[in-house]
Formats: structure tokens, sequence, C-alpha cells
């Protein structure tokens, strides 16, 4: 973070009751957002530009917020969580699951078969992240966790109905927990942040890949693929876990008010507005999909069942794993999966 030494221009709101004020003379601290889509994304628009704008708008102009979509500020999207870690930025929106193994609690809401709605689902995360995530991210200052709404495959040029049709096909995975999810039902898993994914399927270095329909629009993923399979039922194949964190010092410096600001933008007060936007981005997605004449699927209960089965030693797995690592498994997979059913059912909250 910095103190503002050049002008910067204001925000409409505040020119129209303060005419002739400048940001420069307002403003006293910018905030320098990292992240790795298009400036388009939903990522952007649903989560980081409106918090940036409340953020300036309840803070008098007081802080400022620069954006930077698709990793202008230099770096690859795996190592957006040191760059805020380090106060390289201020603020970053980015994938834990980049880098495997580093974060092994928050994996569990990424293991198959676990994710419902993005709503649900992100203040579960939300909720279960105040107890169980403070050590794991100690290094930075959450803003927020939460997911996207459950991921599906979209496929170049085979329609994937049952386990057999994976077989031997190049499908990108963004997550250890997918890509071994993958492995177990036949494909073959490749690992790549999600900006390469257009690349990959243009040039068939694979044949498909799992990724929601949120993100499809500005990847243009109704483009390249013609083949669209999801599971039937309350839970998808797989969600991804992103985190929305501001550098330690940044916040620590922040006078009281200010951080009060930054606090009521955070955390659970945000969580269900967030989840229900990226619910709702998967219905532009589809829809593109729809006009080009794509081909959907859905997996019947019977199929979904052979696919949990398939997948079961991938939470096997992290079980074993987090075990190791001295912490109880079954009780923290026992708690996640109350979570989320708790906001899946809103009379059980």
């Amino acid at each position: 973070m910095r103190k503002i030494v050049a002008f910067f221009a204001v925000p409409f709101l505040l020119l129209a009751f303060f005419p002739g004020l400048s940001l420069a003379q307002k403003a006293e601290f910018t905030f320098k957002v990292h992240h790795f889509l298009p400036a388009g994304s939903n990522a952007q628009t649903k989560l980081i530009q409106p918090w940036a704008d409340r953020i300036t708008a309840e803070s008098g102009g007081r802080i400022a917020v620069e954006i930077y979509p698709s990793m202008q500020l230099g770096g690859k999207p795996p190592q957006l969580y040191d760059q805020v870690r380090d106060g390289v930025v201020d603020v970053v929106w980015t994938l834990p699951g980049y880098t495997p193994g580093r974060f092994p609690i928050s994996e569990i809401f990424e293991l198959p078969f676990m994710a419902a709605s993005a709503e649900a689902t992100t203040q579960a995360l939300q909720e279960f992240s105040q107890t169980y995530l403070k050590e794991e991210f100690r290094h930075v200052h959450p803003l927020l966790f939460h997911v996207h709404a459950p991921g599906l495959f979209h496929m170049v040029s085979n329609q994937v109905k049952t386990m057999e049709d994976l077989k031997g096909l190049k499908v990108r995975g963004p997550t250890p927990s997918a890509t071994q999810s993958l492995k177990a039902l036949g494909a073959t898993p490749v690992g790549m942040p999600v900006p390469e994914v257009p690349q990959a399927l243009a040039t068939q270095v694979i044949d498909g890949a799992l990724i929601p329909w949120e993100v499809g629009k500005a990847l243009r993923i109704h483009e390249l693929t013609k083949y669209h399979s999801e599971a039937g039922g309350d839970r998808g194949v797989y969600t991804a876990v992103f985190l929305f964190a501001m550098n330690r010092n940044t916040y620590d410096s922040l006078p009281e008010d200010l951080k009060k600001i930054v606090d009521k933008n955070s955390g659970m007060n945000i969580a269900q507005e967030i989840g229900q936007a990226f619910d709702h981005a998967e219905i532009e997605g589809r829809e593109l999909a729809k006009q080009k004449g794509n081909v959907f699927y859905t997996l019947p209960p019977e199929e979904v069942k052979r696919w949990k089965e398939a997948t079961r030693p991938v939470v096997d797995a992290w079980l074993e794993s987090i075990q190791k690592k001295g912490q109880n498994g079954k009780e923290l997979l026992e708690t996640a999966e109350n979570l989320i059913n708790k906001y899946s059912n809103p009379t059980t909250k």
C-alpha cells in the first residue's frame, strides 16, 4: 500500500457533492488489486469492482482502489498469494489450489461431490474458515473465501455420458482434487490455470475442461467446445476455492475507522451476496452455449452413484494426508458437510 502522490479522477458521486475536489487531495491510501482473469470476468464485475466501489464510497474517498486484471503487474497466477503476502500488491483474488499441498485444509471444499450451490457452499466455507483456516492463511488478511457454482465437463468433440466415455481423454483439471478425480474416472488429467484453457482447447492440447459456466463467457468456452455434461442431483462434480485477501501490513496500518469499512465489506457480511452472484452468472454462460446449438447432458442418478464410488479414494487420500499433518480429517469433513447442508436448507440456519 502507498500514499497517493499523483492526481486521480474522483468517482462521479464525490464530484457531485464536492465540485473541484481531487482524489489526490482526498484519498489517503491506494489499494492495488491483482488477479488473473480479464477485466470483463465475473470475478472482477461481480466481486472485485463492486467491493472497490463500496470501499471508496464508504470511506468518503479516503481509500482509492486500482484493479489490475490478467496479471498486468507481472508473474503467473500461482504467484499471487506470495505477491500479497510479501506486499508486492495490497489485495489479490486467487485460487489456493494453484499451489498444491500448500493449503490442505481448504482443499476439503474441493473434494469430489462436496459442492452444492455457490451461495450455500460459499457461506459454509466462510463460516468454516473462521475456525479452521486461520492458521493456514495466517500470513495474509483474508477478506473472503468463496467458490463458484459446481463445475462441469466442456468437451470439444466427445460427449460424456458415462465414465467409460472419459477413458483416455485429456481433460483440464483446476485443483489437485479435480485432477485426482479425473484420473479415478479414467481420464488423463492435465493441470493448468484457467487463462491457458482457451489456447489448449483451440490447439487440441486437451479434449475438454472442467470449469463452471460463469467463466465460460470470458474464455469463449461456448465457442471452443460443443458438448457439456454435468452431474444431476444436489451436489456437483467439483468446485474450486477462491481467496480474496489483503496484505496483513496493509490492513494493520489502516486507522480503526477504515478497518471497520473493510471489515463491513468482508467475510460473512458479503458471502451470501457473492455466492448468489456466482450462481446467477452461470445462466449467461449456459445461454450462450444454447444459442450456439451446443449439446447438453445431465448424468442420471445411477451414473452419479458410480462416479461417487469411483472418486471416493480421492476423499480417502485427503483424509489420510491431513491425518498425517496432525488434523482430525473426519471431524473436518463432517463439519464441512454439515455447514453445506445448513446453508443449502435455510430452515436449518
